[in-house]
Formats: structure tokens, sequence, C-alpha cells
């Protein structure tokens, strides 16, 4: 009887240990990525070098382990499952942490008076145009708020004019305007952090 094959022991780091290693650290380069990109898109750049540097820093190291471990077939498996949660996390983390400013946009055809004042009310710029729609006449309501105050806008919107068409954009710059005490719009795209 031929035992030369089960004397071979199990490489416990190279079937189980490496690719955990591998799906975690790819989830944490992963989701840095994710986050640097929406950054950039949303004008915060400065920060993209810097969590460039960690994301491809942790994917050298990933990737150097991969390939000293070209037999294990699960590693494989787990370094995309790994790249597959880091991009849920990425856009789960941005979210939560609602960085930007968006411009709400109002279209009603009545109460339209009635919500401007309730949004200037809670300490948000208002503007308000006239014009008309495709049947009656509108009234458009623009507002700009910091992410993290966009739903209490929404909130106030949906309970005076809850067939109001909305729409709410992201917004990469802003100069001047009405906005709450201590905050600069121009140097702060974050919108909350104090003037100094």
């Amino acid at each position: 009887m031929d035992t030369s094959l089960t004397s071979i022991p199990f490489d416990w780091y190279a079937w189980i240990g490496l690719p955990i290693i591998i799906f975690i650290s790819r989830i944490c380069d992963v989701t840095i990525g994710t986050i640097r990109i929406i950054f950039i898109s949303r004008g915060l750049r400065k920060y993209a070098p810097i969590l460039g540097f960690f994301e491809v820093l942790i994917w050298i190291v990933v990737i150097g382990q991969l390939v000293q471990n070209l037999h294990s077939p699960t590693a494989y498996i787990f370094y995309a499952a790994g790249f597959a949660c880091g991009n849920f996390f990425g856009m789960w983390i941005e979210d939560r942490l609602a960085f930007g400013t968006s411009i709400i946009r109002v279209m009603v055809s009545e109460n339209g008076n009635e919500l401007a004042r309730n949004i200037h009310d809670a300490g948000f710029g208002v503007t308000r145009v006239d014009a008309h729609g495709a049947t009656s006449d509108v009234l458009i309501i623009y507002t700009v708020v910091k992410r993290s105050d966009a739903n209490k806008v929404l909130s106030i919107i949906h309970n005076i004019a809850p067939n109001a068409f909305i729409t709410v954009d992201e917004v990469r710059s802003i100069e001047k305007g009405f906005f709450p005490p201590g905050v600069d719009p121009i140097r702060n795209l974050f919108y909350g952090r104090k003037s100094k």
C-alpha cells in the first residue's frame, strides 16, 4: 500500500490561514480605494494621495502572498470575495460619513411659500423662482445643504408638499451665499467645520 500521499501534511496556512488574511486585507484596500475615488469625485483631492499610499501598500503585500502560494485555489476565491466586500464597505462608510454638500431642488404647484418658509426657519438658505410647468405655474425652491442635513430638509419637504418633484445633486464647489453662522463654504467642502 502506497502511503506517500497520506504522509504529506495538510498546509493549513496556504489553504485556510492565507485566504482569510487575503480576504481581510482585500476588504481593507478596496474599501480605502472606494473612499479615495469618491473623495476625488467630490472635490476632496488632498486626501486621495494619503489613502492611495495605504491602498497600494496593502495591495502589494496581498499580491506578494498570493504569488507565493499559487497552488491554493481558495486564496483566489477569497481574493475576489474580499474585493466585492471592500466595494460594499467603502460605499457604506462613505455614506455614513456624509462628506460633501448637496443642492436640493423642489418644484411645487401648491404650498410653495409655506415650504420655503419652513426650510428657511430650519436654518437653511432658500432661493425661490417662479416658473411655469407642463400644466400649471410652479415654484422652484433651491437650497444648498451639507449631506448630513439633506434628510432633514427632505423630511420637511415630504411633510409639507408630499407631491413635490425633488432632485438632489452633489456640489463640487461653493462661493458665497447664505450659510449658517461659523461655516466657511469656500474653504470647506465638508460644510460644517468652523471658520478660523
